[in-house]
This record gives C-alpha cells, sequence and structure tokens, in this order.
C-alpha cells in the first residue's frame, strides 16, 4: 500500500503539532529542518537511516525529495524518504550524492598530489580544502588518500571514485561550457610557461587573432600547467623530457644546452674561457631541467665537475635576470639566449650540447575534438612556434 501525501500548506501557523483526522490517522507537523510545516499521515513509518519512528527521528528531516506517489520527480509534492517497509521501490530512487565541491577537490587534489597546490588552483584556504575532503570520506565512509607530510597519495579506493567520478566531471564540464558560449566566440583556456608565453606566443599571437577574430585565450602560466588539463587548462605549451603517453602531444622544437652568463664575465684576468674554470662559480639551474647540467657536463667531456655551489630557479627569465646580474652561470637553452636578447649576457665557449628537454603541445586526447584546441593546435604547428 502506497503512502498517503499532502501537498505543503503556506499556513503553517494553523496547523497544531497533533490533532485527530477523518480517518482516524494521526497528523504531524514538522518544526525543523527542510519538512518545516510539511504534514505526514500514520505513525508506523520509519526513517531509511535510523529506523526509528518518525515521530522520534531528527535525522529523517535531512533527507526529503520532492516526488508524487508513483515516484515521478513532482515541484509542488513533498515525500519524506522516511517510509514503510513496502515503499523501499520509491526510497531505492531518492540516492544521496556528495556535493559537487568536494569532488571538484578530490579530483583536483588527487591529480595535484598536494592538498596546498589544490587549495591554491581552487583560491581556497588549507582549511576550507579540507573540509570538501573529509565531509566527502565522510559521506561515503572510507578514507580516500594516504597523507604523508605534505603530499596526499590516492589509496585503492580513492583510485576506484576517481576513475569512476573524473569522467562524469568532465562531460558535465564540457556541457557547461558548450551552453555558456555565446555570440560565436570561441574561448581556450591555454597553459603557458612565462619565458616561452613572453618570446614565443605573444609576439605571433597577433597572427592568429587575424585569423580567427572571435577566439579568446586566457592564459594561465602556472607550473606543470599538464596535471590540470580538463580543470584549469584546455590545452597546455610545456617543456620536458618526455610526455604522459596518455595525452595527445605535439614535439614543437628540439634545443641545444648553453652556458649564459654575464657579459662582464669574459672580460679581464680573471676571465672565463675554459670548461673548467666553472669550478670557481655559481650555476644558476632551472628547478624543472636537472639534467640539463648533467648532460652538458657529459657532452663537454667533464662528468665530474663540481661548481662552486648550484642555485636551483623555477622561472627562465629570473635564470636570466640572475645571469646578467652577475650571481652565476645559467645553464639554459639556446633558444631562451636567443629570445631574451639580452646585450648584458653572453654564450660561454662553443659547445653544441643537445637538450633532453623539448617544448611540446599537449591537450586530452579527447579535446582535440574541441574546436578552439583544434584551432590553436594547427595554427602552432603550422607557424613553427
Amino acid at each position: 500500500m502506497r503512502p498517503r501525501i499532502l501537498a505543503k500548506t503556506t499556513d503553517r501557523q494553523k496547523w497544531p503539532k497533533k490533532r485527530a483526522n477523518p480517518e482516524g490517522l494521526t497528523q504531524k507537523v514538522f518544526r525543523r529542518g527542510c519538512l518545516k510545516g510539511t504534514t505526514y499521515l500514520g505513525e508506523n513509518r520509519k526513517c531509511c537511516k535510523c529506523e526509528k519512528n518518525i515521530s522520534s527521528c531528527t535525522l529523517c528531516i535531512q533527507h526529503c525529495q520532492l516526488y508524487d506517489i508513483s515516484g515521478v520527480f513532482a515541484p509542488d509534492v513533498h515525500f519524506c524518504i522516511a517510509q514503510s517497509e513496502s515503499t523501499t521501490d520509491i526510497v531505492a530512487t531518492m540516492r544521496r550524492l556528495p556535493p559537487l565541491r568536494a569532488l571538484e577537490a578530490f579530483i583536483r587534489v588527487a591529480r595535484l598530489g598536494s592538498s596546498k597546490a589544490a587549495a591554491s588552483e581552487l583560491a581556497l584556504s588549507a582549511p576550507a580544502l579540507s573540509r570538501r575532503i573529509k565531509s566527502l570520506e565522510d559521506h561515503i565512509g572510507k578514507s580516500l588518500f594516504e597523507r604523508r607530510n605534505q603530499s596526499m597519495i590516492l589509496n585503492e579506493d580513492g583510485q576506484i571514485l576517481l576513475d569512476a567520478v573524473a569522467p562524469a566531471m568532465e562531460t558535465i564540464g564540457e556541457a557547461v561550457d558548450q551552453i555558456t558560449v555565446t555570440g560565436g566566440d570561441l574561448r581556450l583556456r591555454l597553459g603557458v610557461l612565462p619565458l616561452f608565453g613572453a618570446t614565443r606566443l605573444l609576439p605571433r599571437l597577433p597572427e592568429l587573432k587575424t585569423l580567427y577574430p572571435k577566439l579568446h585565450i586566457d592564459v594561465d602560466t602556472s607550473a606543470h600547467a599538464e596535471n590540470m588539463l580538463g580543470d584549469v587548462v584546455d590545452a597546455a605549451i610545456i617543456i620536458s623530457d618526455q610526455v604522459d603517453p596518455n595525452l595527445y602531444s605535439v614535439k614543437l622544437d628540439s634545443n641545444k644546452v648553453y652556458a649564459i652568463a654575464s657579459a662582464e664575465l669574459v672580460h679581464g684576468e680573471n676571465a672565463i674561457r675554459e670548461p673548467e674554470q666553472l669550478i670557481n662559480h655559481n650555476i644558476l639551474i632551472h628547478s624543472d631541467m636537472t639534467q640539463a647540467f648533467e648532460e652538458w657536463k657529459r657532452a663537454v667531456g667533464l662528468p665530474d665537475l663540481e661548481p662552486a655551489s648550484v642555485d636551483h630557479l623555477n622561472s627562465g627569465p629570473l635564470m636570466l635576470e640572475a645571469a646578467a646580474q652577475g650571481l652565476g652561470i645559467a645553464i639554459m637553452h639556446g633558444g631562451h639566449f636567443s629570445d631574451a636578447n639580452d646585450p648584458r649576457l653572453v654564450r660561454l665557449f662553443d659547445h653544441d650540447v643537445d637538450s633532453p628537454y623539448s617544448y611540446w603541445f599537449v591537450c586530452r586526447k579527447r579535446d582535440r575534438k574541441n574546436r578552439a584546441v583544434r584551432i590553436f593546435h594547427d595554427w602552432v604547428v603550422k607557424a613553427g612556434l
């Protein structure tokens, strides 16, 4: 037998808490939660969560959906999830889902492996991000991460959830993007490193704008943009020695490794003329290109060379400026040196050393169907950026 349903009253003050109705059943009015003011008949219904009688349960008031008696969604009728055992078919249709914000935070932490990095990407404080992850774990009833100092690594349950949820979240995002596109405009979210963007992309971007005036590009200069594909960016130009095979990638160039220094270091009695002299100098290395110096040492025949000190920087422009200020010898790509065109800098030595690192265009394989991504990809390859 299906439960009786009464529509929500608009004049709750006139309803007593309990009174007999013509059929001899008890009438109740809830004073709390989403069911406030809604009337239910019958005292034998139990909350599906706590199994208590509905008259004493405070949990069931948090689980309310709008269904008519046949189980079809009906915005004008309130139907509590607390029901008799004979109506489990309707209960099954009223599954609770975790908040999308909690799922978004979970996916971002899982992909970046760090709550700090994920909080920065989502513009949240660390405690706020932790609360979202905790709410998701409470909802599921399981821990999803192994917490190790500053990193968070997915456990087995977390990986299963990520594999199931991430594609669905991407589909939702794509649907929203399609609906929000107006006036025929196209928008591309592009991740690009600052040095490449300043010296190679922006000077050529007017050409692309002329060809496609309705294409708009939002640029993100965060490091490791490949980890943000699908969340923050649609495509990225990265520098790497290898690319995840699960991504679509195109190699944009091959580079040489140069030793770059201030012009003042090649003049005077202490001028640098041989690679062996670097044992007396500070070396500047990019944090994400540590193998470049090792490759350079092998190529010049000094694999065991130990400089006076080594400084790591995570920015190409900062490395060039530090070298120009005489703070050290920068080991970086020759393309960076030529693109900078800075008269304060000179190349040391004439050794040609192939770099293990290259610039790559990357995107998710499914995003190649995105028109904005496809337009930018074709232009980058044809322009020889």
